[in-house]
């Protein structure tokens, strides 16, 4: 996975750059997010592992299946892939692409799983709390775990709060066996 992401990075990088400069972020974003999925798709993948479709066959069929989804910069910039036979690191580049425009954003999606069900006032004070800690807006989606007993577990890119029963349960165990 890491070589998959090393090879995309300057892709990733080169497409945000121009999406910034030309102002369509969202549209980029759009596109790659598209044009990702696709690649991902089992055919799709067999496709472009084939040897026997030249890159421009290649590309041509994906920006026929992504159809209007796809800009002229975009159909370039997969022409561009498929020149140096990179269509398959597709949903690298794109997933690489959002960090950057939620880094750019100052925008930061938050997983937040809790044992029960959160109001909306619990929602937006978690959302202000996290917000002014992350100096970030946030992206919250909240899903239910009951195994969790009590409390919740939030996911911030690389952080993660463990406010669970569950988690006070395993620590407090571990500290009694150490």
């Amino acid at each position: 996975m890491a070589e998959l992401s090393t090879l995309a990075r300057p892709y990733a990088k080169a497409a945000f750059e121009y999406a910034d400069q030309a102002g369509q972020l969202q549209g980029w974003s759009d596109s790659l997010a598209i044009a990702g999925a696709v690649a991902e798709q089992p055919n799709v993948v067999k496709l472009l592992a084939s040897p026997t479709y030249t890159a421009k066959q290649q590309a041509a069929v994906l920006v026929e299946i992504c159809g209007d989804a796809l800009s002229a910069a975009g159909q370039n910039f997969l022409a561009v892939l498929s020149e140096h036979r990179r269509l398959q690191l597709l949903p690298e580049i794109s997933r690489q692409f959002e960090i950057l425009k939620a880094n750019r954003e100052k925008a930061v999606d938050v997983e937040v799983i809790s044992a029960q069900l959160l109001t909306d006032d619990q929602q937006q004070q978690l959302s202000d709390a996290l917000s002014a800690k992350l100096e970030r807006k946030v992206n919250m989606q909240v899903r239910l775990d009951k195994s969790l007993l009590g409390g919740a577990v939030i996911r911030a890119g690389d952080t993660v709060i463990d406010g669970s029963i569950r988690g006070r349960l395993a620590k407090l165990a571990e500290s009694l066996h150490s």
